[in-house]
């Protein structure tokens, strides 16, 4: 690294040490794994949705394209000198909180106009499975780029995260929609869901902004000593688990 590129000093809350550059290869990877599964996951929803006359599901196929700006994102700040720079992980905490305010209105107009309009989603095998499988993945990710954000230090790898959580309540709330309209005749269920999830873009997006959340020292890779968590550390941001940590 020549002496134009500006290397921060390690601090407590984020040492740039051998386990911290691994953490930080293995967020860029799991950010390139999310854009290949998003790309897809838009491509095809957008179909079965426009299938089976699914505004629900056509939205939530939409909201990918957010979801893969986070991805680009976090990509970018862990990318050459960038990786060793705070500038860089300011930037790009910024962005991430833009792509939560991207996302909510668009996913609370859909709900609402849902709602004012009636519309009872059809079924599609397509959809169901698309759903299903990103119900099932996007919490691990989700769960594992928070842990990476906390070993970082990085609201930006933690802020794209929630994304990938919020993709998996979307997900959920379009299976539920579409299996109790099939069964009980439910239809405003899945609108109903969409606007909580429009609520907790929203309320996420300003803690990204603020940079909320993740001010704790670093969480331990497999084989590290346990990390001490610094004031103001969630329990969930520092340890991945509810209801450890110190900073609760």
């Amino acid at each position: 690294m020549t002496g134009a590129v500006e290397s921060p000093a390690p601090t407590a809350s984020s040492p740039r040490d051998s386990g911290w550059l691994r953490a930080a290869r293995l967020a860029r990877w799991l950010s390139w794994a999310s854009l290949v599964w998003m790309t897809a996951e838009g491509v095809l929803g957008i179909l079965a949705g426009l299938s089976a006359g699914s505004i629900a599901l056509v939205g939530w196929a939409l909201s990918s394209g957010v979801e893969g700006l986070a991805a680009v994102i976090v990509i970018w700040r862990f990318t050459g000198s960038r990786t060793l720079s705070e500038t860089a992980e300011g930037r790009a905490q910024k962005a991430v909180a833009v792509s939560f305010f991207l996302l909510a209105p668009y996913v609370a107009a859909e709900s609402v106009r849902d709602l004012v309009a009636r519309h009872q989603p059809g079924t599609t095998v397509l959809g169901i499975v698309l759903t299903a499988t990103s119900l099932v993945l996007m919490p691990l990710l989700g769960v594992a780029k928070h842990r990476l954000g906390a070993r970082l230090g990085s609201n930006a790898t933690a802020g794209e995260g929630t994304q990938n959580l919020i993709c998996a309540a979307l997900a959920a709330a379009v299976l539920a929609g579409l299996a109790t309209n099939a069964l009980f005749g439910w239809w405003w269920l899945d609108p109903l869901v969409g606007l909580g999830v429009a609520a907790v873009a929203v309320k996420e997006g300003i803690d990204a902004w603020r940079g909320e959340g993740c001010e704790c020292a670093a969480v331990p890779l497999p084989g590290e000593e346990v990390c001490d968590c610094g004031p103001g550390c969630t329990d969930s941001c520092c340890t991945g688990e509810v209801g450890v940590g110190r900073g609760a």
